[in-house]
């Protein structure tokens, strides 16, 4: 599958193979381990004005009986009697809420001239305090990971996911994620994150470990010699792919050394299904099956059930049936399914199981912003993240946790990949995130807030790139807090849905609430239908702005009866709302039963 001459591996698609990774050229140049400068640390604010302090303004409190705690032109009047004692330019502002005053000093005063000012203060026995009016940051500090500063896909303004915003809220506690891929090899930057998955690849010929389906999914290398994967497909090494999209994730952050991981505050479960020269569906429907907490045969049950799988993994051709029914049993579950939408540079309609439905489909993008040369693109895309490229710099792929054996483990290192393999972790944390900071999140809701918050593409993209560039802080921000428990406005009355015909209206008044909408708006949707891929719904707001819940698309299935999740802080709540549908296509019938909206 994978035709551009910079891609490392190619994706198998042979009859004994179904699925293989998704990943593009690792660079051949090891990471050097050496420290990056830490950034200072930002010291605790003193809680009381002192000598040599450095401040521009101060917060004077007053004694209640004390015309200055009362009067702003007495504050003034005092304000310019300690000038002229000190010489220092002293400027009342305006009264705080608490009755304090808030004096400006001169520009750039030294830390003698504010000293001699809050000796001034402090000797009047008028004045209950004064304390400087401290210049406040973010408290997300800068991880000392020593590699932290080559993760560009996590902080760079121009095409970064804008994660350490969303450390201020949530580093994913209490979620476990994932991993179906090659397994696990040990690095000390990931162990404590790892918590305990299985190896589902029957076929020892896939395993290469000696046995079949264990509950070891330690990963003994996939490499393989020329032509053995398939006529004409050259030798390769062992990818150590699980490990690197892992760390990607949940590698451990602030211990002083290696990479930053998105949701470092989550576990991994490492669940095998590739291996020498990929893997088969059966292998991973069993394992999407057991991550999210169903039952197979055989195999123990999952005490560590995860909420999140990321796939970056593919084959080609269309979503077969059984992996279907996989998929929707996880999200039935309440797990989400994040995939690799496909390095082949084609329409993702021709890779699966990106290209099946209740996915979250991942398309990558350069240090740019712009859709990467090798990732795949079309309507079926949902987000887009960074996934790297290594062309013109190795520095610019995605950098995460690896190991130096060609063949079988060795050594612990870093290196630098490319691929939407790379892109759909960044999105798999960023669902971790979400599900930490509002554990009563689905599947839907998750889905519909990622691309309700994401930002427009910097770059550019030929052919479709989802929602745009996937933003964790603003996403994370509008989700937090129960989302559920707001006040609920419902219609239930049943509109028909006509065949291939004019589009439908419901409307709901919302009244009795203040301010615009939440950055969150619940949407619930209950509608009939027999064939849901004809439907195209929308939300109308009050003065007319529509925001797609649902575009058209061939799914088959029956039914919409989901949440969807709008931004929609730019509306004014009160007024009347309208779901708006429409079927497009010939042949199929519906009914809106009733749709709801939860502030």
């Amino acid at each position: 599958m994978c035709t551009s001459p910079e891609l490392r591996r190619k994706l198998i698609s042979v009859a004994a193979v179904s699925a293989a990774l998704l990943t593009a050229a690792p660079a051949s140049v090891a990471v050097a381990q050496e420290a990056a400068p830490r950034p200072a640390a930002v010291p605790a604010a003193q809680t009381e004005a002192a000598p040599g302090i450095q401040a521009e303004r101060l917060i004077v409190g007053y004694k209640s009986g004390a015309t200055e705690a009362k009067s702003n032109k007495a504050a003034a009047a005092d304000a310019e009697s300690k000038a002229e004692k000190t010489g220092e330019d002293i400027d009342f502002q305006r009264r705080l809420g608490t009755g304090a005053a808030l004096v400006e000093l001169g520009t750039h005063p030294t830390r003698a001239s504010v000293a001699d000012v809050v000796a001034q203060y402090k000797a009047d026995p008028q004045v209950a305090y004064v304390v400087p009016d401290r210049l406040n940051k973010p408290t997300a500090v800068t991880p000392n990971d020593t590699e932290y500063s080559k993760q560009w896909d996590l902080f760079e303004s121009t095409a970064g996911m804008n994660v350490p915003g969303a450390w201020d809220t949530t580093t994913g506690s209490g979620v476990t994620v994932a991993v179906i891929d090659t397994g696990y090899v040990t690095h000390s930057d990931l162990a404590a994150n790892i918590v305990g998955g299985y190896d589902f690849i029957s076929d020892t010929a896939v395993s290469v470990d000696g046995n079949g389906r264990d509950s070891n999914p330690a990963d003994p290398g996939d490499w393989y010699n020329d032509n053995e994967c398939g006529q004409g497909i050259p030798a390769s090494t062992s990818s150590w792919h699980g490990t690197h999209v892992a760390g990607t994730i949940a590698a451990a952050t602030n211990n002083g050394k290696g990479v930053a991981g998105i949701a470092y505050g989550a576990k991994i479960s490492p669940v095998r299904v590739l291996g020498k020269c990929g893997g088969y569906d059966s292998d991973i429907i069993d394992a999407i099956t057991w991550a999210s907490g169903g039952t197979v045969s055989g195999v123990p049950a999952n005490t560590n059930v995860a909420k999140v799988i990321n796939m970056s993994l593919g084959g080609g051709g269309a979503c077969s049936s059984a992996t279907q029914s996989a998929i929707n049993g996880a999200v039935n579950r309440g797990t989400s399914v994040v995939v690799a939408a496909g390095n082949e540079n084609q329409n993702v309609s021709n890779a699966s199981p990106a290209n099946c439905n209740n996915v979250i489909s991942v398309a990558a993008t350069n240090r740019a912003g712009s859709r990467a040369s090798y990732s795949n693109y079309g309507s079926l895309v949902d987000i887009s993240a960074p996934g790297g490229e290594t062309r013109t710099s190795t520095a610019n792929g995605i950098l995460s946790t690896l190991n130096s054996g060609t063949k079988t483990p060795s050594s612990e290192n870093y290196d630098y990949y490319q691929g939407t393999s790379m892109a759909t972790p960044h999105v798999a944390g960023l669902v971790a995130l979400m599900k930490s900071a509002n554990s009563a999140l689905t599947p839907a809701q998750i889905e519909s807030a990622i691309k309700a918050n994401a930002r427009a593409l910097p770059g550019t993209c030929s052919g479709g790139c989802g929602a745009g560039l996937a933003d964790a802080a603003k996403t994370v921000q509008a989700v937090k807090g129960g989302t559920s428990t707001g006040t609920t406005f419902s219609s239930t009355t049943a509109v028909a849905i006509p065949d291939n015909g004019a589009a439908i209206e419901s409307p709901i008044s919302v009244t009795g609430r203040s301010g615009n909408a939440p950055s969150a708006l619940q949407v619930g949707v209950d509608i009939t239908h027999t064939y849901r891929g004809d439907l195209v719904i929308d939300l109308v707001a009050p003065d007319g702005s529509t925001y797609r819940l649902k575009s058209a698309a061939s799914d088959s299935a029956d039914n919409v009866n989901t949440t969807y999740t709008v931004n929609a802080s730019s509306e004014v709540a009160n007024g009347t709302w309208k779901l708006r549908v429409q079927d497009t296509a010939a042949q199929d019938t519906g009914t809106l039963n009733g749709w709801k909206l939860t502030f």
